[in-house]
């Protein structure tokens, strides 16, 4: 395998069975990317074009979609909120820098799609499903790593500064690109190996696998070493070109499991020793001191993050019960409360890149309000759990 480096954003790979791949990278969101796509597959000439976008993302892009379908308690009880939140921050995220070079979040890959189409060129999607890669990127990060990712989802989707032209371009130089994933590596290494890696694995195998001899590879730059890496291994027998083991959500492990029924597990066992140790009375005392805590702390929140009165009783009543409960917690009760107390509008889900942007629009638009009441009562609920604790244990003393 042969790797000419055109430029800093276009690599072309020569095979030894004669295939020949066009890397072009981009910064999703540079207007200067959009032209160089469609200058590099006029000169190429290619038989087949290979797109950075999976099938779901590609349909939203390309087609209308009626949101008034979507079921938000569904979300919930499915356990996709975290999901929904994570793909609503990436978008709003995308979309604010993008109105700062005037253009929209990935048109270089549509643009490739449309010339394709034009000229009657086969185009295959070759990048992992969305929800696949952000569920693995959840699952292999720990607590800790969690609350930074999103902490730094949130952060990116507020923020307000301004994203120059000449930076995004900067993005795209090599150097840039491998202090940044340095960077992350240090940070999220959970996150950069399912964002990152996987896909890099991902991304080269489907575009080695698919049929042409001479492609065009139209890819995010900071994909364009790994995939290149990853070629160099299929192409010399070195890595299988089967994907499943990273083509699913990996399965929580039986450690992840027991840590889920330890806090309910540990609250309980305070409470019955209570019970044992201390007689009825004082038992009962601390069952309910503990269950007031719990409830008190999600109803405070329930009411500053703006919940509808009736879910403020939900919440709060919901609240000790669902931290016993491993499975499911009270985030789950009050989101699915306030979807339905307050169904969310077609002009909710049409706005949510815009409203996800500001404070204020998580507090107008009713889809993102159940969403963010899911994590605010849920954080009540843990504040509440563990603050009484040390009250709980002194007691024993």
């Amino acid at each position: 395998m042969k790797t000419e480096i055109i430029s800093d954003t276009i690599k072309k790979i020569q095979f030894e069975n004669g295939m020949t791949i066009t890397l072009v990278g981009t910064a999703h969101v540079s207007q200067e990317s959009v032209g160089e796509v469609a200058a590099v597959i006029d000169e190429v000439k290619p038989d087949r074009i290979c797109l950075e976008l999976d099938s779901g993302r590609f349909e939203a892009r390309t087609k209308a979609h009626d949101y008034s379908s979507m079921n938000l308690s569904r979300v919930f009880k499915e356990g996709k909120a975290f999901l929904i939140l994570a793909n609503t921050a990436l978008a709003s995220f995308q979309k604010r820098i993008g109105e700062g070079t005037g253009v929209a979040p990935g048109e270089e890959i549509l643009q490739a799609a449309r010339i394709a189409k034009d000229k009657d060129i086969p185009y295959s999607l070759c990048d992992r499903e969305i929800s696949i890669t952000l569920k693995r990127a959840w699952a292999l990060s720990n607590l800790w790593n969690k609350c930074k990712l999103i902490a730094t989802l949130i952060s990116s989707a507020f923020s307000k500064e301004k994203v120059t032209a000449e930076e995004l371009e900067e993005l795209k130089h090599t150097d840039t690109l491998q202090s940044m994933m340095q960077e992350l590596s240090k940070e999220l290494p959970g996150a950069k190996k399912a964002l990152i890696d996987e896909r890099d694995r991902y991304l080269a195998t489907s575009i080695f696998a698919a049929p042409g001899n001479n492609k065009v590879a139209v890819i995010g730059a900071g994909h364009a070493e790994g995939i290149i890496v990853n070629m160099e291994k299929l192409e010399k027998g070195e890595m299988s070109k089967d994907l499943s083991d990273i083509s699913s959500t990996p399965k929580k492990g039986n450690g992840g499991k027991i840590a889920s029924f330890v806090v309910p597990a540990l609250i309980i066992g305070v409470i019955v020793y209570g019970f044992i140790a201390k007689g009825w009375n004082q038992g009962l005392f601390q069952f309910g001191l503990w269950a007031a805590a719990n409830a008190g702390c999600t109803l405070i929140f329930a009411i500053i993050f703006g919940a509808h009165p009736l879910n403020w009783l939900i919440s709060a009543v919901s609240a000790p019960f669902a931290a016993l409960n491993p499975v499911i917690g009270v985030g789950v009760f009050s989101g699915i409360a306030e979807s339905e107390l307050r169904k969310p509008r077609v002009r909710d889900f049409e706005n949510l890149s815009d409203d996800a942007g500001t404070f204020k629009g998580w507090f107008k638009n009713r889809f993102l309000h159940a969403l963010m009441l899911f994590v605010t009562t849920s954080i009540g609920s843990i504040i509440g759990t563990f603050a009484v604790f040390p009250i709980l244990l002194a007691a024993f003393g």
